[in-house]
């Protein structure tokens, strides 16, 4: 797993270079600026005669090249893409189409090149993913190991695109993952880790954003930003409701085909672009000027409206983005919007305008995404001023509980729930909750005796029915288990260095200690040890002589699934 995972970031970094070069240059060839966003009405070079309304072109052009390249190669390529990769790693065993990544990144590319108004974060996360996801189809890795590096590739891309290797580690763990189990976080930290120093070679070592540093200057300003943390979770929540109830619009009017629908409704966004400019592509300057104050309250609140509109429509017509930066853009539009208000209100009190702004960021990914720890880190490398870190975490915190209280669902579950899907719910609600590995074991088989030659150890085995079997020592004491594939492995294809010393094989030189599964362990904890051991069944062990008391096999799993929760038997 370490040279799968170092394997996986190197990919995932060439790719989130690859992709930023591809907005780069879709943006310059279908706007004729860097980043339109920050040029105003400004006219395209390369057609003088159509003036500024060139943008309302714009869009029609991008989605006549990315609809009918997601219809028809890689659908699930539309949208933001992070709940496509968590109902991969929840219900899929990690398994991901290989073409996603080139469509998603083209179609992405394209789609914000052309005016769209999402951010980077969900392609990368699924051309990373779906990278991992083929490295383990490859290589043919049991469906945990495949999870992982799906979790791996999304690492890797968040890590190498912003330069943020923490919050690669901790958005793959928190939301693709969503556990923080021991053994995944060393292998996606080192996914991460290379991605990034792959991203900084090529990229540069600086921070996708720049922002003055701030600090707390009056311990007042901490119910400020508490409240601001309420306010700007109740916008990550309303964003989220309107993303959707846009995105239902657009299906109810659209009734031609698929792959015209992105062109005929870049029309209108394209009509939107051409009222507020700053929404074109993702945005970040734009995002710059409002938390160094160079907006004014009221169009602050414009364009936290407008970017709420022009999102919730690129998404609802069929195009592909994030929602990751917007969500950024609404808590600096909000924050900012929040401090400047105070600030009129409490001048001697409330601080700096641009820190209610900054905090507002974090606040509001974590009100959309409910992912507080992702929040706090993605902010902390921003900026890298630890000062900040009490307010931040404060506000995010406070986000994240009205977001809960406010609505069910994240801004990336709920896409799910309205499919059938609760991913939640099938955790808490599984048949093996409650159970554990004694209720369900079986008796032991016989064991095999460590000095039993491996010719008759054939045959015992194939008399068994298992497909492996515990092996004892002169002693009695349990050395292991020994499988019917090392058996036969070990006749057809004999040691020399053995041959050599006329040393017979007997059975203790293939016995392997399997890992240690006790009879009082929650049976779904037990499930990862069954799955990734060669075999049919593992031995249980007694937790105080560490000797086999039962015997855990794939059926007796099957029999609780099909018996029902421990209420129902």
């Amino acid at each position: 797993m370490i040279a799968l995972a170092l394997l996986v970031g190197c990919g995932a970094g060439l790719g989130a270079i690859a992709f930023r070069w591809l907005i780069q240059t879709f943006t310059r060839l279908l706007s004729g600026h860097a980043d339109y966003s920050a040029v105003g009405h400004a006219a395209h070079p390369g057609l003088p005669w159509l003036g500024p309304w060139f943008v309302v072109l714009a869009p029609v052009v991008g989605g006549l090249l990315y609809g009918p390249l997601v219809q028809r190669f890689a659908r699930e390529a539309r949208g933001h893409g992070v709940p496509e990769v968590m109902y991969a790693v929840a219900h899929r065993g990690g398994r991901i189409a290989p073409q996603v990544a080139v469509v998603k990144a083209l179609a992405s590319a394209l789609c914000m090149g052309s005016g769209g108004s999402v951010g980077r974060e969900g392609p990368i996360v699924q051309i990373g993913s779906a990278l991992g996801s083929t490295v383990g189809g490859v290589l043919r890795m049991p469906e945990d190991r495949r999870r992982l590096l799906v979790a791996c590739g999304a690492a890797g891309g968040i890590a190498a695109t912003f330069n943020a290797p923490l919050a690669g580690v901790f958005f793959a763990m928190e939301l693709i993952l969503r556990d923080f189990a021991v053994e995944s976080f060393g292998a996606v930290v080192l996914s991460s880790v290379t991605a990034s120093v792959i991203g900084r070679a090529v990229l540069g070592d600086e921070a996708f954003l720049t922002l003055p540093a701030f600090h707390v200057a009056h311990p007042a300003q901490y119910l400020l930003f508490a409240l601001l943390g309420v306010v700007a979770g109740a916008v990550g929540v309303a964003f989220t409701w309107v993303l959707y109830l846009i995105e239902d619009a657009c299906d109810w009017a659209w009734r031609g085909p698929e792959w015209l629908r992105p062109a005929v409704g870049g029309l209108l966004l394209g009509g939107l672009l051409m009222a507020l400019p700053q929404m074109y592509g993702v945005g970040y300057p734009v995002l710059e000027n409002a938390i160094e104050g160079r907006y004014a309250v009221g169009l602050l609140l414009v364009l936290l409206v407008g970017k709420v509109v022009a999102t919730s429509l690129t998404i609802g017509i069929g195009g592909s983005g994030g929602v990751f930066a917007p969500s950024l853009f609404l808590g600096a539009m909000a924050g900012t919007a929040f401090g400047a208000t105070a600030h009129q209100l409490l001048p001697g009190t409330a601080g700096a305008v641009g820190a209610y702004g900054l905090v507002g960021m974090g606040a509001a990914f974590a009100g959309s995404a409910r992912a507080p720890i992702t929040a706090v880190i993605v902010l902390f490398e921003l900026t890298g001023e630890y000062s900040i870190i009490l307010p931040m975490m404060l506000a995010i915190v406070l986000a994240t509980l009205t977001s809960r209280l406010l609505s069910r669902d994240t801004i990336y579950t709920l896409k799910l729930r309205r499919r059938g899907i609760d991913l939640d719910g099938a955790r808490l609600g599984s048949p093996l909750a409650g159970a554990s590995v004694c209720d369900v074991m079986e008796e032991p088989p016989a064991p095999l005796p460590g000095a039993l030659p491996l010719e008759d150890a054939a045959d015992v085995i194939a008399r068994s029915g298992h497909g492996v079997l515990p092996v004892t020592g002169r002693d009695g004491a349990y050395l292991g288990v020994v499988t019917a594939r090392a058996v036969a492995e070990a006749l057809t294809e004999p040691d020399p260095a053995l041959d050599a010393q006329a040393t017979p094989r007997v059975v203790a030189d293939l016995a392997e200690r399997p890992p240690a599964v006790k009879a009082g362990a929650p049976l779904s904890g037990a499930l990862h040890s069954l799955v990734t051991t060669d075999g049919t069944g593992l031995p249980v062990l007694d937790a105080a002589t560490g000797e086999p008391v039962g015997w855990l096999t794939h059926q007796t799993v099957l029999s609780v699934l099909h018996a029902g929760p421990p209420g129902n038997r």
